[in-house]
């Protein structure tokens, strides 16, 4: 088994589980900004990124990873793509503690930012690949979605509204980018290339 369907898999069971059979698991998992510090809630840093708060949201996340996360395994090998996936994971939660330290209340759960690290990273090393959507279903080039889709997250997590993380989704995003920047500079100045000419 791939390391990448290894994590579908304990992702789907871990918010299964939470979702149908013990809702404590879930409220276990959270990851509160404002509690990390104070009561050394460190493994909510990892455990928050795999629950998810609805099956929705689950299988949107399942789908994304498991589209884009297999190529992007082969092409990088497991090492360098489970380095990626949990940086990407740890840099959006520091995003989200950025943002909400101070609201005893917040708490936040799912894997986007890590699956968002991931499909940012396979745009780089896809550059010519497009992204379709079931609500959406024409192609997007994955460039274009990139640039579009930070826009649009950037925006989002400044009108504070809604349960979604968009600080997390912003953060994870880029940190897939600065992943590859920085260990494997030439897929990036590839991908250039091929966007240029």
């Amino acid at each position: 088994m791939s390391a990448n369907n290894l994590l579908l898999a304990v992702i789907a069971i871990a918010s299964l589980l939470g979702l149908y059979a013990q809702p404590a698991l879930i409220q276990k998992c959270l990851f509160r900004p404002y509690w990390l510090l104070p009561r050394r809630q460190y493994l909510t840093l990892l455990t928050s990124g795999f629950v998810h708060a609805n099956v929705p949201h689950l299988l949107f996340n399942a789908l994304t990873l498991w589209s884009f996360g297999s190529p992007l395994e082969r092409a990088m090998g497991t090492p360098q793509y489970l380095a990626l996936y949990f940086v990407c994971l740890f840099v959006s939660d520091w995003g989200t503690w950025i943002k909400h330290h101070a609201n005893p209340d917040y708490a936040s759960l799912g894997a986007s930012g890590a699956i968002l690290g991931v499909l940012f990273a396979s745009i780089v090393y896809f550059p010519t690949q497009s992204i379709s959507f079931i609500f959406l279903p024409i192609p997007i080039p994955g460039p274009l979605f990139a640039v579009g889709y930070l826009a649009y997250t950037w925006y989002a997590s400044r009108q504070a509204r809604g349960n979604i993380n968009h600080d997390a989704h912003f953060s994870g995003a880029l940190a897939g980018l600065a992943f590859v920047a920085l260990f494997d500079p030439y897929v990036l100045s590839r991908a250039v290339d091929m966007l240029l000419h």
